[in-house]
This record gives structure tokens, sequence and C-alpha cells, in this order.
């Protein structure tokens, strides 16, 4: 069994033929699918989604892009979905949160205190419910670093993670996993793929992140990435490490079961 640890299957992309989009998955081997929230907006609609989904899980929160048009109502609210969701075995993480200084435009000022005010409002509140993180990690590992480092180890994934080997270590002291997707199929992210072949397997998931970061073999018109993609990312990862696909799929699957506790809870409610 592989897990996608991240997938946007409630995205907009999708609303044509989701069904199919995750039959796809099931029929490529893809056993569970963990589906981050963005935003208020979208709590239920992904709690929802997980639980009519083959192996659906979900995770709730508010994602750096999204923080602008957010408050401290939408903190208030998250609180409550969270407080809601802990008896429900699909729920798993606090996520998709994290910092995001690619954007020039809520890199520095005030959008990017915005930011971190609501990154550590989250963790927060995963630290007081003993919940592990997805991390959005875009140009601000040390920033996230700092932040985690004031509640222990939090632990969950650092999502597309793309930093150095020194802060891949230290996301890994701090009990997280990284999350390997898409990206990883290109010669060209060279950074990506050495830490695919030289951290540890135990410190390593799969994720697809779609319908974005489509991989290498995605091609126009139709780029859309899918969660039964995973099967070939998979694939990349072994013959980057000299492996077989079915090495890869035990140790991402026990990895991401490791970091998400609650996971298997999860993929045996959606079987029963």
């Amino acid at each position: 069994m592989l897990i996608d640890t991240h997938c946007h299957l409630d995205a907009a992309e999708f609303d044509a033929d989701r069904p199919e989009v995750a039959a796809h998955a099931l029929a490529a081997g893809i056993g569970a699918i963990v589906i981050p929230a963005v935003e208020r907006a979208n709590f239920g609609v992904v709690r929802d989604l997980a639980r009519r989904t083959a192996g659906g899980a979900y995770a709730l929160g508010i994602h750096p892009l999204y923080v602008e048009r957010a408050d401290e109502g939408d903190l208030r609210a998250l609180r409550e979905a969270v407080q809601d969701a802990l008896d429900d075995p699909r729920f798993v993480a606090i996520g998709e949160i994290g910092l995001d200084f690619f954007v020039p435009e809520i890199a520095s000022g005030a959008p990017r205190e915005r930011q971190e005010h609501f990154y550590a409002a989250q963790l927060a509140l995963a630290a007081e419910f003993g919940l592990p993180v997805l991390l959005h990690v875009r140009k601000s590992q040390d920033i996230l670093l700092k932040h985690l480092r004031r509640h222990g180890r939090i632990g969950g994934i650092a999502h597309a993670f793309n930093g150095s080997a020194q802060q891949a270590q230290a996301f890994v002291d701090l009990g997280f996993a990284l999350g390997m997707g898409g990206a990883m199929t290109y010669e060209r992210a060279l950074q990506i793929r050495r830490h695919a072949t030289d951290m540890a397997l135990e410190h390593l998931v799969l994720e697809t992140d779609a319908p974005d970061i489509p991989p290498a073999w995605l091609h126009p018109p139709d780029r859309r990435n899918r969660p039964g993609e995973l099967a070939r990312i998979a694939d990349t990862l072994a013959q980057l490490r000299g492996l077989t696909p079915e090495q890869v799929a035990g140790a991402t699957t026990a990895n991401a079961l490791r970091v998400l506790p609650r996971l298997a809870d999860g993929i045996r409610d959606s079987r029963d």
C-alpha cells in the first residue's frame, strides 16, 4: 500500500471527475489519501470528502497563502473544528499550515508578521491537543524551525521539502518526515534528489500535492496532477535509492503511520 500524505482532492480542478480520480488512485495501490484544509471555508469540505473517499483522511488548518483573508474568528473556528474532530478517526493532523517567503508580496513587513502570527497560533493548538502538523515550507525553513523548537517535538510532515541538508536534519530531529513528490522526478531538481537519495529512508514519506507539482511525465495541455501518480513517484524514489518499489512502499507507509499516528485508525475506519 502507498499513502499520499498531501493531496488537495477538494480543489476545483477535480470538480468534473473527483470520484474517477479517487477510483484511479485506489486501483493504482494508493490505500490512503490525506486531504489538508487551507482555510475556514473548506474545513467541512475536506472532512466530508475524506469520509466518503476510500482511504480518505483529513487535516484542518489555515494555509499561509490564505491568512490575509483570515482573522481571529477563523482561529476560533479552527479550534472548535479540531475539538469536534477529535473523535473522528479520519482526522489526522493540523494542516496545511506554515510560512511562505517565496511570494514577494507576503515575504516581509506586516504580511510576514501576519503569517507568523497564524503559524504560531496553530502550532500552539497542535501542541495543546497533541497533534502533528502538515507544514508548508517555502524559503522559510529557519523561521519555521525557530517556532517549532518552542514546542518540543510536535512532529508531522515537512511538505515538499527543499531546504539544505542541515535544515532537513533539524526537522527530522523534531520528529518530522520529509515529503517527497513530483519535484523529485525532475533530473534538474538536484537538491531534492539528494535528499531522496541520502536521507535515511525512515525519514521520507510520499505525496503528490495534487493537483499541483505535476511529475515530469505529465505534459500540456493537461498537467493536472492526480493522487494516482504516486505509484510512479514511488518508483522514482526506488530507482534513486536502488530499492524495489515494494521496499519503498513498505517503508514510506510505515513512516507515514509513525508521524501521523491517527492515520492507522482512519484507514481501518474507511475499510469498515
